[in-house]
């Protein structure tokens, strides 16, 4: 007999599956809870740092009312009654969006980043004081007239005044982050010498070719020990060709004696002989990404001269355009970077007085004040890059604490500075210098390489002229200088520069105000309401003694010193040229005839070339116009991937899937578009020859500069029966081996990452760029790099093309280097001008206008560039006034 038992039940009490029920409901809901509280507690850190841009704010230091304008884009327009409240709201404006960037910058600039991000930064700190930025920026501070320094000091007040009202994440999320870590950081005062020490970090970014003099060094020495496998021998000269000219144009082939015409004068009337092909004219415990060596670093944290860094610009008279008044275009190359290294800003007096004579807008950098490139009322400027070689290394010849010179012992120079950092103990640096400049051999691998073994050097070139005097004693150690015109304490001309551009009115005052211009060398070309165009070298060139620069030469003979500067009367100008155009694109400023040096590492041509051509080619069929050199900038020709397509055509290779992607080629428009499937076999391509030629050896040799590789593999294509076709460490013997095997491998590696249908791949998902937060973004921690870094996004062209997104041979084809704005300038009318940069106005994560300019610029849009009062007001979205406090 089976007994059954039933569990009596009080009807009151809530049944077990409730009761999980409620727990499970209680518990999501505290999560719910906790979940919106931390989500409602990031975004207000994220957003109590985004500026206030509409009501009325007290500033203490204000004279008058200053209005602060935005447009759709946070672009804002300043204007002020004064110039002192002018720069004064520039800087307070600059502090609420790009603080944290300035803050950075300031740090790398005096060699204080360990007291941000602790000792991984301690090396480059070393190598950054040793330069001394911050020091030759106090001086030239000094050396200002009293009206510049008032603009930076105005400036410094305004940036402070907003340090004043807000700390910590109430400045900028990153302070939130690094208050994790470094949790004593406060950020200091501004200061007018963290202004102007931004300069000398602009002048490092477009420093020239001592990375080219030490590779140069370096491969002497290897050529002079060694020789390839199979007996091959190959010279410098080889691998660095001299410049094109007959093949490439030069910015100004006949030198004005400006102004060749009366301003205002009608310019000379444009003629072509109708050959296209010919130009008429020419954290503490943050792990930061790592660096091979201390160089390297600092070009990490300032800007990296790599592949791609450059620009192009050029400036077209009304006798080829539509209105019959100039255009101008520019699009500076450099690093990519985020936030953006540019800030689009208008500043206008209310009323333009010898007081405050200032109504200009274009691109500044946030921590500077003024206008760096862009237009006033009356003149439009931009800037490339000028190439020439400012720095030289001196190998100095060691004994003690003594070096020769001219067969006698003088002293070292030595000072001693500590570098603090963060959660560690401080560090003493020693800093040593010659008559030269600072020695930097002991700092990087390669530098003291060269002080282990000068000679092979020297002997390469650096030591061309007379034998070097003062042979020192048996047993003397060697060591590297850096002499570098942006080392020298100067009168703050180029701080002084940037406001004589600004106020120019003329072609005559813009040379005046060229003339100012020190550090960094750019090529300065010019546009007027008055239809006149032009063209002027500024700077302070060197003149060198028995050597050229193009390698290290002997310190202990005076003789290869710098004799002084070319004086400003005799640098190349152009005004008004017959042309009616002028083009500037890192390609060589003159022909060889010229009677001062100024360098043999030019960018070769192939921009400059490409530029020219369209713009003869487009106005021989119709008047020019602003769209036309919107698009010139776009243009991503690729000359040696058309090259490649021919030379393909005869070349038998392995593998259906090979043979498919070669026959790419034979339609394609060398066009490097971001969907273009041939334009990504063709870069592959590209890569994988240079790397078969140079790279893959016993012996490797330097794949790095695109534009000279292009010459370089150019001459080798005539020459079939060159020596270097044959590679026996990957058993290749003449041009159509190596050319098939190159085929094969870049279908392989293609194929590898895009599938194997050829008509499927696209170059720009291959060449995408990822915007990285020059800080907390290479931080090595997965989700504060996701904070603050974007993309990727895909991009087109490539390097040495005209849309110049650099990427670098055997490492990668992501872009590294970008057309970091784009701008084109209409002189008939301001209004109809146009603007992009690569990022955004804000330096804020999570801004609506952190990467809101992004998308446009790689898609080559430009967005309207508001001027005129009328117009201005137009395109406002938000108003803010400063007023003075009381």
């Amino acid at each position: 007999m089976t007994t059954h038992s039933t569990e009596i039940v009080d009807p009151s009490r809530p049944s077990l599956g409730a009761r999980i029920g409620r727990i499970v409901f209680l518990v999501v809901a505290a999560i719910v809870v906790v979940a919106v509280a931390g989500a409602f507690f990031v975004t207000w850190t994220i957003q109590r740092s985004f500026p206030q841009t509409d009501g009325t704010l007290s500033l203490d230091g204000l004279q008058a009312e200053v209005t602060v304008q935005r447009d759709a884009s946070g672009i804002p327009t300043i204007t002020a009654d004064s110039s002192h409240d002018l720069f004064y709201a520039q800087g307070f404006v600059h502090a609420q969006d790009r603080f944290f960037e300035m803050d950075f910058r300031r740090h790398v600039t005096a060699g204080r980043v360990a007291e941000m991000f602790g000792e991984s930064q301690a090396g480059t700190d070393a190598f950054l004081r040793t330069l001394g930025w911050r020091k030759v920026a106090e001086a030239e501070v000094e050396a200002m007239d009293d009206v510049t320094r008032g603009y930076y000091e105005a400036y410094a007040d305004g940036v402070n005044a907003y340090l004043s009202s807000r700390s910590g994440a109430e400045l900028s999320l990153e302070y939130a982050v690094l208050g994790i870590q470094n949790p004593e950081y406060a950020p200091e005062p501004w200061e007018a010498a963290d202004s102007v020490a931004w300069l000398k970090a602009m002048a490092w970014d477009l420093r020239g070719n001592v990375e080219d003099e030490v590779e140069r060094s370096l491969l002497a020495a290897q050529l002079a020990e060694t020789s390839d496998a199979a007996g091959i021998t190959t010279t410098l000269d080889e691998l660095y060709p001299p410049y094109p000219f007959e093949d490439h144009p030069v910015i100004v082939p006949e030198i004005s004696t400006a102004p060749i015409t009366e301003a205002g004068a009608e310019p000379a009337a444009f003629t072509t002989d109708g050959n296209d092909g010919e130009m008429q004219q020419a954290a503490t415990t943050i792990e930061w990404q790592e660096a091979s060596d201390v160089i390297e670093a600092a070009s990490l944290l300032v800007g990296d001269v790599g592949e791609g860094i450059g620009s192009n610009s050029w400036v077209v008279s009304g006798d080829l355009t539509d209105t019959g008044m100039p255009l101008l275009a520019n699009d500076p190359h450099l690093g990519a970077s985020l936030p953006s290294v540019w800030y689009q800003v208008q500043l206008r007096c209310s009323e333009v007085t010898d007081d405050c004579p200032f109504d200009m807008g274009g691109f500044s950098f946030s921590g500077l004040p003024g206008i760096v490139i862009g237009h006033n009322q009356q003149v439009a400027w931009g800037f490339t890059n000028l190439t020439t070689d400012v720095t030289d290394l001196y190998v100095e010849r060691i004994e003690g604490d003594q070096y020769w010179r001219d067969g006698a012992l003088v002293p070292i120079d030595e000072t001693t500075e500590t570098i603090a950092v963060a959660g560690g103990d401080d560090i003493d640096l020693t800093i040593r210098s010659t008559v030269h400049g600072p020695i930097i051999s002991g700092l990087t691998d390669d530098f003291t390489a060269i002080a282990d073994d000068p000679e092979p050097g020297l002997a390469a070139g650096g030591a061309a002229g007379p034998a070097p005097t003062g042979t020192a004693p048996e047993g003397a150690e060697y060591a590297v200088s850096l002499r570098w015109t942006a080392l020298d304490p100067g009168t703050a001309a180029t701080a002084t520069a940037i406001f004589a551009l600004s106020t120019a009115q003329d072609f005559e005052e813009f040379r005046a105000a060229a003339a100012l211009f020190d550090v960094p060398a750019q090529n300065l070309i010019y546009a007027d309401v008055e239809g006149n165009i032009g063209y002027q070298t500024p700077g302070r060139l060197p003149v060198r003694g028995a050597g050229d620069g193009w390698m290290p030469q002997p310190g202990w003979d005076s003789s290869y010193d710098w004799t002084g500067f070319i004086p400003f009367d005799e640098l190349p100008v152009s005004y008004n040229p017959a042309s009616g155009y002028i083009v500037t694109a890192n390609n060589a400023i003159v022909t060889d005839d010229y009677p001062y040096f100024l360098s043999r590492d030019w960018d070769y041509g192939y921009r400059a070339d490409r530029i020219a051509h369209l713009i003869e080619r487009r106005a021989a069929a119709a008047p020019l116009t602003a769209q036309d050199m919107r698009e010139i900038q776009m243009d991503s020709e690729m000359w040696i991937g058309k090259r490649l397509a021919t030379e393909m055509e005869d070349v038998e290779v392995t593998g259906a899937g090979t043979a498919d992607a070669v026959a790419l080629l034979r339609s394609w428009d060398a066009q490097n578009d971001a969907g273009s499937a041939a334009a990504a076999y063709a870069n592959v391509l590209w890569s994988n020859l240079v790397q078969n030629l140079f790279a893959e050896r016993d012996q490797p040799l330097p794949i790095d500069g695109q534009g000279r590789l292009f010459t370089v593999v150019a001459d080798l294509l005539d020459d079939p029966s060159d020596p270097l076709w044959t590679n026996p460490s990957i058993d290749v013997a003449g041009m159509d081996e190596m050319l098939a095997l190159s085929a094969e491998e870049a279908y392989d590696e293609l194929s590898a990452v895009q599938g194997d249908v050829v008509t499927a791949w696209r170059w720009g998902d291959l060449h995408a760029i990822t915007l990285t937060s020059d800080t907390l973004g290479s931080s090595g921690i997965a989700p504060i790099e996701a904070l603050f870094n974007r993309g990727p996004y895909a991009v087109s062209g490539g390097a040495s093309v005209v849309n110049a997104t650099g990427w670098e041979l055997g490492t990668s084809y992501a872009t590294t280097t970008v057309p970091s704005m784009r701008m084109v300038v209409d002189l008939s009318d301001l209004d109809a001008s146009t603007w992009i940069h690569l990022t955004g106005a804000s330096g804020h994560a999570f801004d609506e206008h952190y990467v809101d300019q992004t998308s446009d610029w790689a898609a080559g849009i430009q967005r309207p560039w508001a001027f005129t009062d009328g117009a201005v007001d137009a395109a406002t979205r938000h108003t803010l006034v400063l007023a003075p406090a009381g």
